[in-house]
């Protein structure tokens, strides 16, 4: 999995930043780290400079997380946070701050309080019981219909109105919105320390 081209240091690294968005040799495949699990009301978040996890806020409602959740190394979105990964279909809870192999099976374009904070949607990519799954489409109408209700209503009982869904799209899009938010990373993000 992932061997990460670096020396050995006694420091703990940064795997947002040192890992790549896409994991070599493997088409459609990212490396993500998990944030949070489903069935969880609390919001983590990993501390973009230090890589440590920690809790951002308790939800506002009961609404819980109806997928893993986590974020792509070496990307940078328009809310100024590594883009967004739902991890669907998962079994097993999976450990906060660990590294999965996500394959994407598409996008989900989202305005949180109107800025873009777009969703990529992925499987578990040595997971065989989402080999099967290759699109949003596979995952059916009622993941749609929950995706969509849980992200337009999470923070209701504080900002109501303020989550929109702006639709689905296929893996070749969310490719795309990854490879854009590369970019983004290495022109705007990585900017600063220079």
């Amino acid at each position: 999995m992932a061997n990460i081209n670096h020396k050995p240091s006694k420091y703990m690294l940064n795997l947002l930043h040192v890992l790549p968005a896409f994991v070599e040799g493997k088409e459609g495949v990212v490396n993500a780290i998990v944030e949070i699990n489903s069935g969880s009301i609390n919001k983590y978040e990993l501390i973009t400079e230090s890589g440590q996890l920690k809790l951002d806020r308790v939800g506002y409602s009961s609404l819980a997380y109806p997928f893993s959740y986590g974020a792509i190394p070496k990307t940078w979105d328009f809310d100024n946070d590594p883009i967004d990964v739902c991890i669907v279909n998962v079994t097993e809870s999976l450990a906060p701050g660990s590294l999965v192999e996500a394959r994407i099976i598409g996008v989900m374009k989202f305005e949180d309080g109107g800025e873009i904070d777009d969703k990529i949607i992925a499987v578990l990519a040595d997971d065989r019981r989402s080999d099967h799954i290759k699109s949003i489409e596979n995952l059916g109408e009622q993941f749609i219909k929950e995706a969509t209700y849980y992200w337009e209503h999470y923070k209701h009982l504080k900002k109501p109105g303020t989550g929109v869904t702006k639709g689905f799209f296929d893996k070749d899009e969310a490719t795309k919105v990854i490879k854009e938010c590369e970019k983004r990373y290495n022109d705007i993000y990585l900017k600063n320390f220079e």
